[in-house]
Parts: structure tokens; sequence; C-alpha cells
């Protein structure tokens, strides 16, 4: 079954076809590191994370991963000057806290994360081929800034599918020396008001480059003039990737032959942002929950959904993947009995189901109900004495949580945080195999008050209790 995805050009979902057989490219717009990331922030990291992952593990592909790092912008500037600190010490601090917070979620490091002021010279490269085609100009004031004429190029709007006439000025840079007040910076001069370490020599003039020219230049760099798949937020459509679109498609370039975007992170049906004053700092947020569930939270809707964060989002979270940790911790005897029998350790097969809701526009949601479905059903097999049966199931599971990144049993959560986490499942263990030892002796006296009062008390703290002919076994509800 081909894998299909939503492509933002063609409005409609597509079968993915990569450029090189046996290989795929993805560019995602990364972080402008101008303040410390918010969950918000990192649903785009894990979202085509997995998708990296399901075009590996699914479809056997070689993934050319880049995410590049936006370290030089009119915000950056202006909270550096606030803060009194160098600007690209600024942009630093921050680059390390979006580093971390992706790495606590598991979002697996990028094959290349390009920072836009290492490649100036790319980009300049790619400016000066615009104005040679025609499609840009200096500024005729002298500023050094540098426009793309988006009259030039009559493809602009063909991502968005907007009409040229319906577009409202560019804001991205003063309206000095525009031809056209829609036109957008592909240079910015430098300003006397900036510091001298933030702007570069070109033939046009010292200054910075614009936001769009940024990423067409890094992901020209990095995986070539035409590629797979650019990804990014919704919000980035217009006028960001749009711009990228129509400046390296005026230079000749074939660039992005898929547009993907996720949806946002909201908060009583608002996008999470710092301006709305409404958003959640990933570090203050680890405070309180694991990082595994705030992974499986923000993976949890389908990626072009707004994913709603409430009060319970993040508990929720934490009881799912409590379930699947709980099963494979059960079933893990049977499985090394089932090891021991054999030469070989099974192979981990990815369920049909599982792929049919993967290949499906990666229907996340419709893929972690056959997740949640083989748990139970290896839980009932456990209950039964089917040992065989659960340890398949185990095997299904396993490959399942892998392939999204959420397998609570795998080093990156039972690491760093790791023992004080096995330390607590070993004491709950213990706790609970005591009451289970004390209703099971009231039922042996037929006390059955008692013993309905023992597995109430469990039940009151998220314990489901299931008898067995070999006895009761436990699990969180």
């Amino acid at each position: 079954m081909p894998l299909r995805l939503y492509d933002t050009e063609a409005a409609a979902v597509r079968d993915f076809a990569p450029l090189t057989p046996g290989a795929a490219s993805i560019y995602l717009c990364g972080a402008t590191v101008q303040a410390p990331p918010h969950i918000g922030h990192l649903r785009s990291g894990v979202a085509f994370d997995v998708l990296a992952r399901w075009l590996e593990a699914g479809h056997g592909l070689d993934v050319t991963f880049v995410r590049n790092v936006t370290d030089v912008d009119d915000k950056i500037l202006t909270k550096a000057a606030e803060a009194g600190r160098p600007w690209w010490a600024w942009a630093y601090t921050h680059e390390q806290a979006f580093t971390a917070a992706y790495d606590a979620v598991g979002v697996r490091r990028p094959t290349y994360e390009p920072r836009a002021t290492g490649h100036v010279p790319e980009m300049v490269e790619l400016m000066e081929l615009l104005v040679e085609r025609g499609h840009a100009y200096a500024a005729a004031d002298g500023s050094g800034d540098v426009y793309f004429d988006v009259r030039s190029f009559p493809e602009y709007g063909a991502l968005t599918h907007v009409s040229l006439d319906d577009v409202a000025p560019a804001e991205d840079a003063d309206p000095r020396g525009k031809r056209d007040p829609r036109d957008f910076a592909l240079w910015k001069g430098a300003k006397p008001t900036e510091p001298a370490t933030a702007s570069w020599p070109t033939p046009f003039g010292r200054g910075r480059p614009g936001w769009h020219l940024e990423c067409s230049a890094m992901a020209r760099r990095y995986l070539g003039d035409a590629f797979d798949i650019h990804a990014g937020g919704l919000d980035l459509r217009f006028p960001h990737h749009e711009n990228e679109q129509a400046q390296s498609r005026a230079a000749g370039l074939g660039f992005a032959s898929y547009w993907l975007h996720n949806g946002w992170v909201t908060q009583g049906g608002e996008k999470m942002s710092k301006s709305l004053g409404n958003s959640l700092q990933v570090s203050t947020v680890l405070e309180r929950t694991t990082p595994l569930a705030l992974r499986y939270y923000l993976g949890s809707a389908h990626y072009r959904s707004a994913l709603e964060h409430s009060p319970t989002s993040l508990a929720e979270a934490e009881a799912a993947v409590g379930r699947v940790e709980t099963f494979l911790r059960r079933v893990q005897p049977a499985v090394d009995q089932h090891r021991s029998r054999s030469a070989a350790a099974p192979a981990l097969r990815i369920p049909p189901a599982f792929a049919a809701a993967m290949d499906d526009d990666l229907n996340v949601p419709g893929a972690l109900a056959v997740l949640h479905d083989t748990v139970r059903a290896g839980n009932v097999a456990l209950d039964a004495g089917r040992e065989q049966f659960a340890v398949a199931a185990a095997n299904d599971v396993t490959a399942i949580v892998r392939t999204l990144g959420i397998d609570p049993l795998d080093p990156h959560w039972t690491g760093a945080g790791g023992a004080a986490a096995t330390a607590q499942a070993s004491a709950l263990d213990v706790l609970v195999q005591a009451q289970l030892e004390a209703r099971a002796r009231a039922r042996a006296e037929k006390d059955f008050a008692a013993a309905d009062a023992i597995r109430d008390l469990l039940a009151r703290a998220g314990v489901v209790v299931q008898d067995s002919p070999d006895g009761a076994r436990w699990s969180l509800g």
C-alpha cells in the first residue's frame, strides 16, 4: 500500500513518490531562537519525527532530514538589546534550550541542523541569481535592501492559492525603496541602530538576510535544487512558505515536491503563543509530567488537526503510556520464557492495521487505536493463560511503539530519570501485590466484604484487578 500524504499545494492527498528511489529528503522549518520553547513549538518536531520514522520503518527509505535554526532576525536583535546581551549569545542560549526540549521528548537529531548565520554565502549566491534573472532588485535609495519582485513571477500564490490582488503589503522590512509594497525582503540593509556584528558584506551593501531567503538557501545547500518534502507549522504557509517557493522556483529550482503542514497546539481554541500569554514552557511542563507522556500527547492527534490543551491532557497521556508499560512489563516473563525455548527472538512485525493507518496521511489516532486494542488483547491473553498469543501481542506492541518513538522501555526514557521510574514501578508492584494477597486470604476465609473493599480501594487508585485460574493479575486502568 503506498504512503499517501496531504500536499498543501495540490490541496489533496497524493501518493508519495520520492525523487530518488530508496531515499527520502525532508526540510523542516525549525526554531527562530528568540525565547525559550513552549510545547506548541515542539509539535512540528514530533509530527515530522514520526513521519521520518515511518518512512524508514514502514517503507525502508533512507531519510535525509534537515531542520534549520534561524539565529538572526528582528526579534532576536530587539530582545537581546532589551536584555543587554549580545544578539548571538541570546540566540545561542535559546538554541540550546530548543535542543534540550527536542531531546527530552525523543525527537531524533536531524541529519543536518544548519544555522542561518553559517550560510550567508549561499544566500548571497541565490539572491544574485534572482537579480540576474529579473526577479529581484536592489533598492534604488542605496539602503542595501534587496527585494523579490512578486509581479515578475506569475506563479506567485500557487502554494496557498492566493491571488496577488488580495496580498497585503509585505511587513518584513521597511518599505523604503520598494517598487511594489507587496515585494518582500531578500536582504535587509544595515541600520545604524543595529549591531555591526549582525551584518555581512554583499555586492549590494552590508546587511543581513531576510527570513525567507535563509530557508531556500539552506534547503538547496543540503538537499539540492529539488527535494521531496518541505514541512512546517500551519502558520508558516503564508507568507513564509509561499515566498520560499516563489523565490526558489523563480531561480529555476524545482524545490519541494510535497508541502506538509501541522496544526497548532491551542488553548481555549486559540493558537498557543507568547503574544497571547498562554504559552507553556517545556521546562515548566516537564516538572510535572514525564517526557514520554508529553511526546505521546503532542503526537496523539492527527498532525493536520488542532491539538487542544486542557488541564487533563497530560494526565490522560500519562495513563495511556502507563497502560502500555504495564502490559509490556507484565508480559516480559512470558517473552523471556518464549525466547529461552527458541533459537532466535521472534522478528518484530508491523501490524497491517497499524501500517494502513500510518499510510493514510499519517493517521496516528488510528494507529494508536490499533496499539491500545493490541494491549487489551495481550492482557486478555495473559489472563487466560494463552501466553503464545500474549507474546505475539507484545511483539506487535513493541513494533508500534518503537515506530512512533513512544516505547516506554526504550533506554531514552528509562535512562535519565529512569532509575527513579523503575524504583517507583517496583514499589507500586510490591504494594499492590500485598493488597492482592490480603484479598486472597479474605476470600479464602469467605470474608467477601473485606475482599470487595480491597478491590474497591485498588480501583479508586486506578488499579484494575482481573481474576484468573492462576490468581489475580493487576494493571493500571
